[in-house]
């Protein structure tokens, strides 16, 4: 009889998946192709809150998928007594929390810590709960995956997480869906009514993600060359503690709201750079998805930023205007520079990929297994 792994799918069926939800569906859907190839496969029990769509998995003899509505804390009390119930050899939380109480052995998979790093960019109850889950999570598991070294040292260095316990296995990025051609670079810039010439900027808007210094950095490049035309498009849904003062005396900036799966590789494809000079990141997906793009990169020199960046992308100061827009002028003036981080990018790009996450991930599930 195959051994038994129960999954939180609950974050793979978002509408608008954020880097969480986007890691879960990608994982658990890579993870159903490399277990089915397997000589010895594991049954895998995927747990939902929502009724998922029929395709968003492919069909498996060793999937069974279960739906457990419940309106709050799901985890904790739904899921946590389905575990109970169902007794599984390993219990698989790709979402950093897993139940308070649940039996046998498990795994978990911590993105980040950034409310350590950045506490005022979230409320009060939300900060507790990370708080508390992440803690208890990295206490529990027997085997804690990081999707960076920067995670791994936070861990570490604020849960007193053992090392031997952590293992750094970085998520992947779907390049071929990425490709996009003067076509869908135009439709898309149709469909958002963004300008001709752009830097871009994707993700959720929000303090940690420094927006504010992101504008004042666009606002003195186009000061320096008087240049009435180029853009720099937010794009991504408002967040907590979004201000709107960010955008006070500052033209040309076009807050395009969230952008679908479908459209990012249009946008990036279309813009000048992709600037992203966030605070704290435990993993960047929009720098290495502008990497597959063709896009630069300009990127903060912090947290696990550098680990994705490496030499393929400006690496600035997310404290200093001034640094920030220096690297955006380099990326539209330097055309020899443009093309080297173009060709150095493609490369980078093409070390992430999700057969790589779900292998590394299988093979915790076959170490756990093993004990």
């Amino acid at each position: 009889m195959p051994l038994q792994i129960a999954i939180d799918a609950s974050r793979a069926t978002k509408a608008q998946p954020t880097g969480t939800e986007k890691y879960a569906l990608r994982l658990l859907q890579t993870l159903i192709q490399a277990n089915d190839h397997r000589s010895d496969p594991y049954e895998l029990l995927l747990y939902f809150r929502d009724r998922p769509p029929a395709d968003l998995f492919a069909k498996s003899p060793h999937v069974r998928q279960i739906v457990n509505p419940f309106p709050r804390l799901w985890t904790h009390l739904r899921w946590a007594a389905a575990l109970w119930r169902a007794g599984p050899d390993i219990t698989f939380s790709p979402a950093h929390a897993l139940p308070f109480l649940f039996p046998g052995r498990s795994i978990v998979t911590i993105h980040d810590l950034g409310y350590k790093h950045f506490p005022e960019a979230h409320d009060a109850g939300q900060r507790a709960y990370l708080d508390l889950t992440t803690r208890c999570s990295a206490a529990r598991a027997e085997i804690v995956l990081a999707d960076s070294e920067a995670t791994a040292n936070d861990l570490e260095r604020f849960y007193g997480t053992s090392a031997e316990k952590i293992r750094v296995v970085y998520p992947g990025v779907d390049g071929d869906k990425l490709t996009a051609s003067r076509v869908d670079i135009e439709a898309v810039r149709a469909k958002y009514q963004l300008p001709e010439k752009y830097f871009a900027f994707i993700g959720t808007l929000q303090p940690r993600k420094n927006i504010g210094r992101l504008i004042q950095a666009f606002r003195r490049w186009r000061e320096a060359r008087d240049d009435p035309d180029t853009a720099l498009v937010l794009a991504g849904a408002k967040g907590w503690l979004f201000d709107d003062s960010w955008l006070e005396g500052v033209e040309k900036v076009h807050v395009a709201g969230y952008i679908d799966e479908a459209d990012k590789g249009g946008l990036l494809a279309g813009a000048i750079a992709l600037v992203f000079p966030s605070l704290y990141e435990g993993f960047g997906f929009p720098v290495l998805e502008a990497m597959h793009c063709g896009t630069p990169v300009i990127a903060s020199n912090t947290s696990s930023l550098p680990e994705l960046a490496g030499d393929a992308g400006l690496q600035v100061d997310p404290l200093n205007v001034a640094d920030i827009a220096s690297a955006m002028s380099r990326c539209s003036d330097d055309e020899a520079l443009r093309q080297s981080l173009i060709e150095r990018g493609h490369i980078q790009a093409k070390r992430f990929t999700w057969t790589r996450t779900a292998d590394k991930v299988m093979n915790a599930f076959d170490d756990l297994a093993t004990r």
